[in-house]
């Protein structure tokens, strides 16, 4: 059964940044991708980072373009999202998905079946 834990959630003020960790385990497929979502309360879950595990090439959302990061240490089998210059509005609970279909869009929440339990993130003017 497949296991995402992820960790590294916090409280920070603006221009603040934080690096959220998933510990991934348990898969029984080879996931085409990994990714980080986001959902503040009231609103849709939003992709904002998405990586293919074959090649390493990343996607990310308009609204976190230059100010994250997505990486993989396959080694320890954990993903992270580096967030630098952090805003009020990246304020959400942060979940981390693994994708065993190949779609085209990697930032589409139907695009992933696996889901972490999420680590709040918390961005203060």
């Amino acid at each position: 059964q497949v296991r995402l834990v992820e960790s590294g959630g916090g409280s920070v003020q603006t221009g603040g940044s934080l690096r959220l960790s998933c510990a991934a385990s348990g898969f029984t497929y080879r996931p085409y991708y990994m990714g980080w979502f986001r959902q503040a309360p009231g609103k849709e879950r939003e992709g904002v980072a998405g990586l293919y595990i074959a090649d390493g090439s990343t996607a990310y959302s308009d609204s976190v373009k230059g100010r994250f990061t997505i990486s993989q240490d396959n080694a320890k089998n954990t993903l992270y999202l580096q967030m630098n210059s952090l805003k009020p509005e990246d304020t959400a609970a942060y979940y981390c998905a693994a994708g065993r279909t190949l779609y085209s869009d990697v930032l589409a929440s139907y695009a992933y079946n696996s889901w972490g339990q999420g680590t709040q993130v918390t961005v203060s003017s």
